[in-house]
């Protein structure tokens, strides 16, 4: 999910805080019927050592906001409101996926480079059906789950276990995953420097847009200048596995490569749009020969940065296709710790398209093989050479 300003994989404003307001009754919305319910519940249950006021309302609440059929849009309860934000500070106990949906069931958007879930060889696309942790009594079908019900399923503490049953297309049966949790750091941003075909190329990992990323980017700019010679080669941004994050830093980076113009539009359910253009005090790589490398865990904000560069051809896209997220969240916390993320608007490229459940094509589409390899050899990634080798034709 993506904020602006947040699978998990969010895309929203700036927070806000507000106050505890009373529920006009009328013929629209009339909460007797509510209260009538929870009257004779606590008049007649069983076991009323059971009922728990809050977590009644909680209840009522997260089935009010389920109804409306959005799976971006939920109710948080103070810890599971916690949890995500955690997710975008970058630093939580879990197992390392960011997580969202295809065609409706809970899936694997990306697995975090060097997490649990990156090791035990999940992929972007794995469709999660099942949540076993018996230390926590879970033992849950994830149809019809919200992605923070997820998060809270899957998150835990460290060194305890987690099972997450898989399918994954091409296989004939599922699979189970076990996975030891860890004290998950989410680096926003890494470079290497790849030699290839006598050029020194900057390889730009772009793992997530969060809250470092406004000190990171600026930062990793600084060091592709520093370090650039007679041979330097341009820059491949690998947006691969990249859930998206805060909006507002897709701009940013959007703004070193782009000299000006609408990177992005954000279209709310009254017709108003809101454009987000490139910030024209930066512009530090406007000259500098680019690729973008996507795939299926790119999504959200990242999609919002491959599409404006792809829109403006300022850069060639290479992989394949993106997640396919176009909808903005917008995150509210209330005073008890509980937030509501509501999907307000839908996010339209420079040429106006959404690409909510479409995605972004690449101009170079490749599909990722390591092919096979012998005992000892390290893979290769195809994409990562097909970008260089596009980059060095440009």
């Amino acid at each position: 999910m993506v904020f602006v300003a947040a699978g998990s994989y969010r895309l929203g404003f700036n927070k806000a805080t507000f106050g505890v307001s009373s529920v006009k009754q009328n013929d629209e919305l009339n909460l007797n019927l509510m209260w009538q319910v929870k009257e004779r519940l606590s008049e007649t249950f069983l076991e009323k050592d059971k009922m728990n006021d809050s977590e009644m309302v909680y209840g009522a609440i997260e089935g009010m906001v389920r109804s409306l059929g959005d799976p971006y849009t939920v109710f948080l309860p103070p810890e599971e409101n916690k949890s995500s934000e955690e997710d975008l500070k970058g630093e939580f106990g879990g197992v390392g996926i960011s997580l969202g949906y295809k065609d409706e069931t809970l899936a694997v958007m990306t697995p975090l480079p060097k997490t649990p879930a990156d090791k035990a060889g999940l992929k972007a696309g794995d469709l999660i059906l099942k949540i076993t942790d018996k230390e926590k009594g879970i033992d849950e079908d994830t149809n019809g789950i919200s992605l923070d019900e997820a998060v809270k399923m899957i998150r835990g503490k460290v060194g305890t276990e987690v099972t997450l049953k898989i399918y994954r297309e091409g296989k004939a049966e599922t699979f189970d995953v076990n996975l030891k949790r860890d004290n998950i750091v989410v680096a926003s941003i890494e470079m290497e420097w790849k030699e290839f075909e006598g050029k020194n190329i900057a390889w730009v990992k772009l793992y997530k847009f969060s809250d470092r990323l406004y000190t990171e980017w600026p930062q990793m700019v600084k060091e592709i200048q520093s370090k650039k010679d007679d041979d330097f080669g341009g820059i491949v941004l690998d947006l691969r596995n990249n859930p998206g994050g805060f909006l507002q830093a897709s701009v940013l980076v959007a703004s070193d490569f782009l000299k000006n113009g609408v990177v992005v539009k954000q279209e709310s359910s009254d017709g108003s749009v809101e454009v987000y253009e490139v910030d024209k005090s930066r512009g530090n790589l406007l000259n500098e020969k680019l690729v973008v490398l996507i795939n299926g865990g790119s999504a959200s904000a990242s999609e919002i940065l491959a599409g404006a560069l792809k829109d403006y051809k300022r850069a060639k896209l290479v992989g394949e296709k993106s997640f396919g997220k176009g909808t903005v969240q917008q995150p509210e916390d209330f005073p008890d710790g509980s937030g509501l993320h509501v999907t307000i608007a839908k996010w339209l490229l420079p040429n106006g398209n959404n690409i909510h459940e479409v995605g972004v094509k690449p101009d170079v589409e490749v599909i990722l093989d390591f092919g096979e390899l012998k005992e000892g050899e390290e893979p290769v990634d195809n994409q990562l050479d097909k970008a260089m080798e596009v980059l060095l034709e440009e």
